[in-house]
């Protein structure tokens, strides 16, 4: 936990976690890992250019989402909301979807997955995989959770 802790320091990448998010976006996007891994590709903000960024989407009630462990200053969510939510999912082939950002009132069952799901991301959120859905809620302002519409 540590180790992740570190690499994301106050909620930026360092150049190490730069370089393994880049390795591990190239990985996901060749769909050579579990389904539930994905490289999401946005155009940057600043650049225009389309970037990658390796995420965990986890499926609740039917319905597919990516959520921010670091929170709102990460660069995907703010190239997200730049490009209005239009992206590509990468897992072996291209999908043009579309993010909504969900209210933060209905976050809590997603992050609650999310937090069984996606190991790492648990030493970012602060309550545990098995902490009880009321306390998840009280957070769950601060971590965007943005469901995938086809």
């Amino acid at each position: 936990m540590k180790l992740q802790r570190w690499l994301y320091r106050d909620g930026r990448p360092n150049r190490l976690a730069r370089l393994i998010d880049r390795l591990t976006a190239a990985i996901y996007a060749r769909g050579v890992s579990p389904d539930d891994l994905v490289s999401l590709e946005v155009r940057g903000r600043r650049s225009g250019r389309p970037i990658r960024f390796p995420l965990v989407m986890v499926t609740v009630d039917g319905e597919r989402y990516l959520v921010s462990m670091l929170g709102e200053r990460t660069n995907w969510v703010r190239n997200v909301r730049s490009a209005g939510g239009e992206v590509t999912l990468r897992h072996g082939r291209r999908e043009r979807v579309r993010l909504e950002e969900v209210d933060a009132d209905r976050r809590g069952p997603v992050l609650q997955t999310y937090l069984m799901r996606a190991p790492n991301a648990r030493a970012h959120l602060p309550v545990t995989a098995d902490a009880p859905l009321h306390e998840i809620v009280r957070m769950a302002a601060r971590y965007p959770v943005f469901r995938v519409v086809r």
